[in-house]
């Protein structure tokens, strides 16, 4: 009968290179592993090992046996790991929405701070406008990084977190650069706007500093909309971290006339299910989300 223990003599053997190593390596004797292979072998009908040359080595059948063994080897140690995270109050997993304006590479710090405390599997969800909310109403997020709207969401609770500053801005050519007066919105309204489209599946979308009448070209994500505002194809509002350098490099001009702006950031999650993870995240977000900076603290309030 085919039993973990048997699969992971087989692992061992495999590992090892040898019975004599496998078995000192799971601390047993030599012919007590001889035996439980030959037992396997007749209780299965199957030659696992070819024992015709100087070593013995792996039947093709033996190699199957091994190699789907050792998917069901990890599968038990997960559900092994798994049931002990639970046990301790660590969810499965966490889902972590984010605005697009952020990128994933903002949250890898904190993905690997939370692996040396739990087991807890992550996923970094991107997240457009009205789209970041719905996520987080529709539990198809955990916890959400976004910036502050008007009022927070029925059942939610919503935790400021920093600041940043965004420019307008257009390539270093781009032919609005010649006016007198570019950032006037007469001027801009004649230059396509480089936008992203919201995410949202069931609520409401919306857009911000897009002009009537103004020519507008829509992306999937603000790596496109930075890549289209850089290659001159139009004009749009970004964050500091996605084009300080192409500013300081001349890539980059902010549009004259135009001033930085601020966005102001909240963290925000439902009041319900609250585990380890999601409670450890709370906490280590607002010191570990390094672009964002902290409000001042006369100013909190």
């Amino acid at each position: 009968m085919l039993s973990f223990e048997a699969l992971q003599v087989l692992d061992a053997i495999d590992r090892k290179g040898s019975f004599a190593a496998a078995a000192d390596s799971l601390n047993r004797a030599p012919s007590s592993l001889s035996y439980q292979v030959q037992k396997l072998e007749q209780d299965l009908d199957l030659v696992i090992f070819d024992r015709s040359g100087h070593k013995a080595i792996f039947t093709d059948a033996g190699k199957l046996l091994l190699e789907r063994g050792r998917v069901l080897i990890n599968a038990g140690d997960e559900l092994v790991a798994d049931a002990k995270s639970l046990a301790h109050g660590w969810e499965l997993d966490i889902t972590i929405a984010f605005d697009g304006l952020l990128t994933a590479r903002h949250f890898f710090p904190l993905v690997d701070k939370l692996g040396r405390e739990a087991s807890t599997r992550v996923r970094l969800q991107e997240e457009i406008l009205a789209g970041a909310w719905e996520s987080l109403e529709e539990d198809r997020t955990d916890i959400l990084i976004s910036p502050k709207p008007p009022a927070a969401p029925p059942g939610i609770k919503m935790q400021e977190i920093g600041f940043s500053d965004g420019y307008w801005v257009a390539a270093a050519n781009h032919p609005i650069h010649r006016h007198a007066n570019p950032y006037d919105a007469d001027v801009r309204r004649l230059y396509r706007s480089i936008s992203v489209a919201d995410s949202a599946r069931n609520a409401k979308t919306y857009t911000f500093n897009i002009l009537d009448e103004q020519p507008r070209l829509t992306v999937s994500s603000m790596t496109e909309k930075y890549h289209a505002i850089l290659d001159g194809y139009g004009i749009g509002t970004m964050p500091d971290w996605w084009v300080s350098k192409d500013i300081e490099e001349g890539r980059l001009k902010i549009i004259e006339g135009s001033e930085a702006y601020k966005l102001y950031w909240v963290m925000a999650w439902k009041r319900n299910r609250m585990g380890n993870a999601k409670s450890w995240m709370i906490r280590e977000i607002p010191r570990l989300l390094k672009v964002i900076q902290p409000i001042p603290q006369e100013k909190v309030g």
